[in-house]
């Protein structure tokens, strides 16, 4: 099977859809590789490290034509005319994005977007929100860290004692995990807020204090319980004395990195325009939700301003800012869900019957399969 990697030349794009690492399993399992010039040098991997594992350096045109092509993105219009109708795709292509999937059935293109895989053990591995997120996480402390003009951790020196940096997560998935084990390495004294109050042990075991919100009613008590493992959408009346707290702990915050998003809908709000204005100067806000329009209405996707004397990062694509392993863990990802579409002996096959494949498949056959 030829497998080819373009580059990204989306905007701020500096994620790499292979490494040496996966290059080199697939060349063993086979495979010929062909990466495009230069595709790796923004996460920190020469053309020379490719070939050092047997890939074949090309042009863009010579990595399209491949019989799977692996992407980061969705292709913009200009590398389209480079597609093979009749290849196939892989990547995080956008599930929401109408008009790119349009367009990768327009070329006859059989596409798969990770994102859409079920989150089930079997498709852990290939979970690239996940690990994607894990370094988005990260990244919002390192970058509140490098912002916030104090130090994080609790210093006690001949000149006095300098207070630990308090830090507010409101989400707890990957990222505010990633963002409270990664604060509290840094010696930082750690809150955090979910909608789902099953996510308070995680939160202490990472060293942080969960901001709980008593209940009041059998409907709230029945809901936080959840069914499955899953939490029940909360009650209006819990909501609102959950707000309330976290306005309370916003106020008192020096940092605050929100991470709620939800595929395919605009960002909610966490953190009211009110609320930032009770911030202490020189606060700082990371907004990971920035991509969907941000957790807060003062956010401005793609950049840093300052209002009301609060910073506010707006980072579009903060896993970028962290290429070269971003890179690594979404390759392996990809890999492993090479192992789905293709058989040992080396032959392209999508079973629908498999319901990884089945979640992925965006177009086939001049038209977009997506649910």
């Amino acid at each position: 099977m030829l497998i080819g990697v373009p580059a990204e030349i989306t905007a701020g794009e500096t994620r790499v859809a292979i490494t040496p690492e996966t290059a080199k399993k697939l060349k063993a399992q086979g495979h010929t590789i062909r990466v495009q010039s230069g595709a790796g040098v923004a996460a920190s991997v020469p053309d020379e490290a490719y070939i050092a594992v047997g890939a074949e350096i090309t042009d863009a045109a010579g990595a399209y034509a491949s019989d799977i092509v692996l992407k980061v993105r969705c292709p913009l219009d200009s590398e389209m005319a480079h597609a093979r109708a009749g290849g196939v795709m892989v990547g995080m292509l956008n599930p929401f994005d109408a008009a790119g999937l349009q367009r990768l059935a327009a070329a006859q293109l059989t596409s798969f977007a990770l994102e859409a895989a079920p989150r089930t053990s079997r498709a852990q591995s290939m979970d690239v929100l996940s690990s994607q997120a894990n370094i988005a996480g990260y990244k919002a402390v390192m970058m509140a860290a490098e912002k916030y003009q104090r130090f994080f951790p609790m210093l006690m020196t001949a000149a006095g004692t300098v207070k630990a940096a308090r830090v507010v997560i409101l989400g707890v998935g990957v990222a505010g995990l990633q963002a409270i084990a990664t604060a509290k390495r840094l010696g930082a004294v750690i809150e955090a807020s979910d909608v789902r109050p099953s996510v308070k042990e995680q939160v202490e075991s990472l060293g942080g204090k969960f901001i709980d919100v008593p209940y009041e009613t059998d409907e709230e008590r029945e809901a936080a319980v959840g069914v499955g493992g899953y939490a029940k959408p909360m009650p209006p009346s819990w909501l609102e004395r959950q707000k309330a707290e976290v306005a309370k702990r916003v106020a008192q915050a020096d940092v605050v990195i929100t991470t709620a998003l939800i595929p395919g809908r605009a960002a909610p709000v966490l953190v009211t325009e009110d609320m930032v204005k009770s911030m202490k100067p020189g606060s700082v806000i990371v907004d990971l939700a920035a991509p969907q329009g941000g957790n807060c209405p003062l956010t401005e996707p793609g950049k840093t301003v300052v209002k009301h004397g609060v910073t506010l990062i707006g980072e579009t694509n903060v896993p970028a800012l962290v290429a070269a392993d971003a890179s690594a863990l979404y390759a392996r990802n990809l890999l492993d869900f090479l192992k789905l579409i293709i058989t040992k002996e080396g032959a392209l096959n999508i079973d629908m019957a498999d319901d990884i494949v089945a979640a992925c498949l965006m177009t086939q056959a001049g038209e977009v399969r997506r649910k």
